[in-house]
């Protein structure tokens, strides 16, 4: 390159302002204005209203109890209270059922030792068996109990869920 394009100021060469720009649009000719022909614009068609669509949020055919139940029991209601009395109830049923088993079970061990003296005095390794069923049994059947009674709360309470989420 020459010379020319650069200018020196204080022995450092300073680049050419328009350096990087497109020159031809900066140095534009004179362009003459062209008559385009008018074209007539198309006749608008007539206006047709679409077709109106019906919206559906929800099926109507859908049982409203679901909703209708989770409000009565927010809001506590009458019926909401039957409801959850209903549960109660039902779990109150189930554990005194249990609770009947397991004092007929242990109940009936001093029972059976009393009608039959033989029962009474027999030993296993050298303890009296009424010790062991006394004094072990209750142990495991409380526990059996406890956890049989868990599982028939929680299927009450998914019943309880599914009713009233159907």
């Amino acid at each position: 390159m020459t010379e020319d394009f650069y200018r020196r100021i204080d022995g450092v060469r300073e680049p050419d302002p328009t350096l990087g720009k497109n020159i031809r649009r900066l140095r534009r000719p004179a362009v003459e204005p062209v008559a385009l022909p008018v074209i007539p614009a198309p006749e608008p068609e007539p206006q047709v209203k679409p077709k109106r669509q019906r919206v559906v949020l929800a099926d109507p055919r859908q049982p409203t109890t679901s909703l209708r139940a989770r409000v009565e029991l927010e809001e506590q209601t009458s019926w909401g209270e039957l409801l959850i009395k209903d549960l109660v109830k039902a779990q109150f049923r189930t554990g005194m059922w249990l609770a009947a088993l397991v004092v007929v079970v242990l109940g009936s061990l001093p029972l059976a030792f009393y009608l039959a003296p033989a029962f009474a005095s027999a030993s296993v390794i050298g303890v009296p068996l009424a010790w062991l069923l006394l004094g072990v049994l209750p142990f495991p059947l409380l526990f059996g109990a406890g956890l049989w009674y868990n599982r028939l709360a929680e299927r009450h309470e998914r019943d309880f869920v599914d009713m009233i989420e159907n």
